[in-house]
């Protein structure tokens, strides 16, 4: 199972970064997450809260940051059981930046979780919708 969305963003990678990396404005309504605990920088550990499934923590740990380009969160079950990862990407292109979220999963017990999850496609557009509509405002 995948999930994935991309938009394209009126704005530089490092305007977008901007508000990818805030949890203070990620938690604002616009992006379908409810709360976020813990700052996203590199190897941190985070807790999120969206509207898919608001009574439920999701602790993360932010495993790859690489600034303007990538960043990727993983969480899941010990021992390799589940892991689900979200990859957030920006390149290049014309009349600004490809953003691109994609969020798959694995484990030996991934085929039977995943039977639980329901359709993260809504939440995904309201997330890219949110931040190219942040980005392009602060674009200026």
């Amino acid at each position: 199972m995948k999930f994935e969305v991309t938009r394209i963003i009126a704005a530089s990678a490092e305007k977008i970064w901007l508000v990818l990396t805030n949890a203070r404005t990620l938690q604002n309504g616009a992006f379908g997450v409810t709360r976020i605990e813990g700052d996203i920088k590199p190897g941190a550990r985070i807790k999120v809260w969206s509207e898919v499934s608001p009574g439920r923590a999701f602790p993360l740990k932010v495993t790859e940051w690489i600034p303007g380009s990538s960043m990727t969160w993983e969480g899941g079950m010990p021992f390799g059981l589940f892991k689900g990862t979200r990859r957030f990407t920006l390149a290049p292109a014309p009349g600004g930046v490809t953003f691109q979220m994609q969020e798959t999963y694995s484990g030996l017990l991934s085929g039977l979780i995943t039977k639980s999850i329901p359709d993260l496609g809504p939440s995904f557009e309201k997330f890219a919708n949110g931040l190219k509509a942040a980005s392009e405002r602060t674009a200026g």
